[in-house]
């Protein structure tokens, strides 16, 4: 018989206690699934991190092969440059441990060069280059861009390089560029990337999707050095924009680049003798900018290894021996 004043009995805590080890139980198996969440992540990343490392060095050594076939290729023929040898946009494929790696090259001055708008004046200043906005306006339309937006798109280009303030007629300076939601500036300087053409006034995603096969910002305020030995017939419209006073056929400029010699033409008055371009009198400027040898090559490489890919972009620089990389460029627009 329990005593009157002792204090009643308490409740048995093996329920409580249980529930708190389930619970602690619990917060660990939390805690530790998601250290080891975590672990995997890190472990992948520092793997995919390793492999696009490794993947960028195959690339740069597919770069070194490159510029190794590209001098082989100039020295071969002091004169000209031609497509004997299939070494134009022909995929190449080279052996890597564990993955693929394809690498192809291409003329890289048959393009217009977007840094050919301007030109340098007696104090070093860039002032905008008439014949080169004629050009540009010219490609534009005959890939299907109308006149006025066209020349919007060219005189802003110039503006974006010029080395003024003062806005061509129909192009953009700092104060428009200032006045949008966004603002930036122009650089007024050369173009470091075709694709700074995305940013300058006119030029929408549907131009550019256009424009993006046609241009190119070799690292120099001249005019393409067009290679008529290597220009394709589909690049009829770059035989186009020489003339940008003439109406050139391009059906019949495609055609005639199709008969191209296997040799090459071998000299420039040669190709310039066809009728029907004698007809729309090239003037100096374009017969003087095509060329019969390279100058600038591209290099396109994708490297495939494991669960990553690296696309890389070379311009390499053939105007004088040893051929250099001038810049490379990875990611999905290189």
């Amino acid at each position: 018989m329990s005593d009157p004043g002792s204090p009643p009995p308490r409740p048995p805590e093996n329920g409580v206690a249980l529930l708190t080890v389930l619970l602690l139980v619990a917060v660990m198996a939390v805690i530790a699934a998601t250290a080891l969440d975590r672990l995997q992540l890190s472990t992948r990343l520092a793997a995919n991190a390793g492999s696009v490392t490794q993947a960028r060095a195959f690339a740069l050594a597919a770069e070194q092969i490159a510029t190794a076939r590209i001098e082989d290729l100039v020295a071969a023929d002091a004169a000209q440059t031609t497509l004997q040898g299939g070494w134009m946009g022909t995929p190449r494929e080279l052996p890597i441990p564990g993955g693929t790696a394809v690498a192809t090259v291409r003329d890289g001055g048959n393009c217009f060069n977007l840094n050919s708008l301007v030109k340098e004046d007696r104090s070093g200043a860039y002032i905008s280059a008439p014949f080169a906005l004629q050009q540009f306006v010219r490609l534009m339309e005959t890939i299907g861009i109308g006149r006025d937006a066209a020349y919007v798109i060219a005189t802003s280009a110039a503006d974006w390089i010029d080395s003024d303030q003062a806005p061509i007629p129909g192009g953009a300076e700092d104060s428009y560029y200032q006045g949008l939601e966004t603002p930036y500036r122009p650089p007024n300087h050369l173009m470091q990337s075709a694709s700074e053409l995305r940013a300058v006034n006119g030029v929408t995603p549907e131009y550019w999707q256009l424009l993006k096969p046609w241009v190119c910002a070799l690292p120099v305020a001249e005019l393409s050095p067009i290679n008529v030995n290597t220009l394709l017939p589909d690049q009829a419209p770059l035989l186009a924009m020489l003339i940008p006073q003439g109406n050139l056929d391009l059906r019949a400029a495609s055609a005639y680049l199709a008969r191209r010699p296997e040799g090459g033409w071998g000299s420039l008055p040669n190709f310039w003798s066809a009728p029907f371009l004698k007809e729309l009198d090239p003037r100096n400027e374009a017969t003087t900018q095509t060329k019969l040898k390279t100058e600038w090559f591209t290099l396109d490489a994708m490297i495939s290894l494991g669960n990553s890919e690296v696309r890389e972009r070379a311009l390499i620089d053939a105007r004088q021996a040893p051929v250099r990389v001038l810049w490379r460029d990875w990611g999905e627009d290189a």
